[in-house]
């Protein structure tokens, strides 16, 4: 039952079976000592010449272009804060300067919250705002009624790499193709997506991205990526003496010093336990591939058993192709409050609920009470899979 990985994750080592990853990931040794490292050389503010401030200025600057790597754009394309939710509603308050009653914002019925309520409160000014329906109970968003969708007055479009409820991964770079051909923007969710597949904001087209670096074996902190060129034409609350052209007029206040510190350990772990200790964007590239591999006969194994089970009702994607390994059900005649409570008797960690993917969750018919979410990170196993079929076997 424990997990190869258990030696670089202390939390792994209990034996309890983390199966609630889309909820945030466990987080490496490398993660834990390189905060503890941050603290104990003196924690402080950055500018100033004295040591621990001039540790503290290079630990900011050093998570900037690290992220910067791992989306595959420009430092100064980088905002660092407290969470992809805070982020996105800096972004929302951006834009309720420089849209217009009557302009439209179109959002994918697959979204988390946090990238649709912020576009939402734009309807108290006059913006519209449209839904990318999805097909379901499959949880498919077609390119073909996304066309339709888009005016001459579209001027967001808001997609999620990986839907965080159903697991679908949408086709991200041929919505960037549509939004751009009438002007829009395009402005992608890489929360749930990011510790699965590696970001790339270039190839996919995107002028803003957000993710979540607890998602991806750190600590809980946010990131968004602007598009350079569009940095300066977005008013913010900043201070006045920050730069127009400057990623810290979405930074305001102190960083979570410490916090970026073990984003760059998290960082670490991942080149040089995933990526056998490659540099640069390389070595994440090879990290991925064998995330990849290492998450494929899970994502199969419990696709396939979920599928089979004579009491189960999966939502999402019934094949590999086009998900990633989150997998949302309900069982007949048990409310998923009561499902996750006895799965977590059993030593088994799942999600029950929305998770904040109301409009997912409407769709379906399955609000308020929501559905069970199991999500599997590279580090889950093959017996953890058994450990959950044969929980759900002994439900009453």
């Amino acid at each position: 039952m424990t997990s190869p990985f258990a030696e670089h994750f202390p939390a792994l080592r209990s034996g309890f079976s983390y199966l609630d990853n889309a909820a945030g990931a466990q987080v490496p040794s490398h993660t834990i000592d390189a905060i503890t490292h941050f603290l104990t050389q003196g924690s402080c503010n950055v500018g100033q010449p004295y040591p621990a401030s001039v540790r503290a200025t290079e630990v900011k600057a050093q998570a900037r272009a690290a992220t910067a790597e791992f989306l595959n754009c420009l430092p100064e394309e980088v905002m660092l804060g407290t969470s992809a939710t805070a982020l996105t509603f800096q972004l929302s308050r951006a834009f309720s300067r420089i849209f217009q009653p009557g302009d439209e914002v179109i959002i994918s019925e697959l979204e988390h919250e946090s990238n649709a309520s912020p576009w939402r409160w734009l309807e108290s000014q006059g913006v519209v705002v449209k839904p990318w329906k999805a097909r379901w109970p499959e949880g498919r968003l077609e390119l073909a009624e996304l066309r339709p969708l888009l005016t001459a007055r579209t001027r967001l479009v808001a997609v999620t790499a990986a839907a965080n409820s159903v697991g679908t991964a949408p086709e991200v770079t041929a919505a960037a193709t549509l939004a751009h051909s009438v002007g829009a923007w395009l402005i992608v969710d890489a929360v749930h997506s990011s510790p699965h597949q590696l970001p790339d904001v270039k190839a996919w087209g995107a002028d803003f991205a957000v993710f979540s670096p607890y998602k991806v074996f750190g600590p809980h902190l946010g990131c968004l990526y602007v598009r350079h060129e569009l940095l300066s034409r977005l008013p913010a609350d900043k201070l006045w003496f920050v730069p127009e052209d400057s990623p810290q007029k979405f930074e305001p206040g102190t960083a979570n010093h410490e916090g970026l510190a073990g984003w760059l350990g998290s960082l670490r772990y991942v080149r040089e336990v995933l990526g056998g200790g490659q540099p640069g964007r390389a070595g994440l590239e090879q990290a991925f591939r064998r995330i990849e591999s290492l998450e494929r006969p899970l994502l199969e194994s419990a696709l396939e058993r979920l599928r089979a089970h004579k009491r189960v009702r999966l939502y999402g994607i019934p094949e590999p192709k086009g998900r990633v390994a989150t997998f949302c059900f309900n069982v007949q005649g048990v409310p998923p409050r009561a499902v996750a409570e006895h799965l977590a008797r059993s030593g088994v960690g799942v999600a029950a609920g929305h998770y904040y993917a109301t409009l997912a969750m409407q769709a379906l018919g399955l609000m308020p009470e929501g559905a069970v979410r199991v999500s599997l990170l590279h580090y889950n196993t093959l017996a953890e899979v058994d450990r959950l079929m044969a929980s759900l076997d002994t439900l009453p």
